[in-house]
């Protein structure tokens, strides 16, 4: 069965999609290395640059996965693909079929809910229970009704919001409900599919760690 981005409710506002045609091999769900306490990761994107401050202990299993991913560059290259205006920015499709199709179904427990999705959070899309696995969102504004549905914030923009409020959001909403980039055929092609359709869209050149 296919899982992709739904929006009807707010249980499944924020989903990460995956595929399902046959279960390609996957990544090793152990991480390279375990996250610190606290670390700090920046975003250098087509817009600027922002710095986001993960705190391990507002959910442990997220941040290890963030700091595991950007060791293995897994975000560079990647589109900010859904932009909705005062609500979300969402990103964490590889540019690479074959990798994304490493990590689609490589999922992480879920984090209890710590922290609320304020302005400038850092969390995880979910599908569901326990199916977390790369695909994150920005929070652009106040959105407290997402707590309740288990998005569980594991870090926060620290420098550069004003940089994430000027990411291209012409596109709108995802099909089918929008005329923006569909996940699944993001999976399935990557940036050609994106760099052909959906050209406007901003994304990053690398994430890196940082002091």
């Amino acid at each position: 069965m296919t899982r992709f981005a739904a929006f009807c409710t707010l249980a499944v506002l924020l989903t990460g999609c995956s595929g399902s045609k046959q279960n390609p091999p996957r990544e090793s769900a152990a991480p390279s290395k375990p996250a610190p306490d606290t670390y700090k990761a920046q975003f250098d994107t087509s817009k600027g640059t922002f710095v986001v401050e993960v705190t391990r202990a507002w959910a442990p299993y997220g941040a290890d996965r963030f700091y595991d991913l950007i060791q293995r560059h897994f975000y560079d290259d990647a589109r900010f693909f859904r932009v909705l205006k005062g609500f979300v920015v969402q990103f964490g499709i590889n540019k690479d079929p074959d990798v994304e199709s490493r990590w689609r179904n490589n999922v992480i427990p879920d984090d209890p809910v710590g922290q609320s999705n304020s302005r400038g959070t850092l969390t995880f899309a979910t599908s569901g229970p326990n199916t977390r696995t790369t695909q994150l969102f920005i929070n652009l504004g106040d959105n407290a009704r997402l707590d309740q549905s288990g998005f569980s914030p594991f870090g926060k923009v620290v420098q550069g919001m004003e940089v994430v409020d000027q990411l291209y959001s012409g596109y709108g909403e995802g099909e089918p409900r929008g005329e923006g980039p569909n996940q699944e055929k993001i999976e399935a092609r990557g940036n050609e599919y994106l760099s052909a359709d959906f050209p406007r869209l901003d994304y990053i050149k690398t994430v890196r760690i940082v002091p």
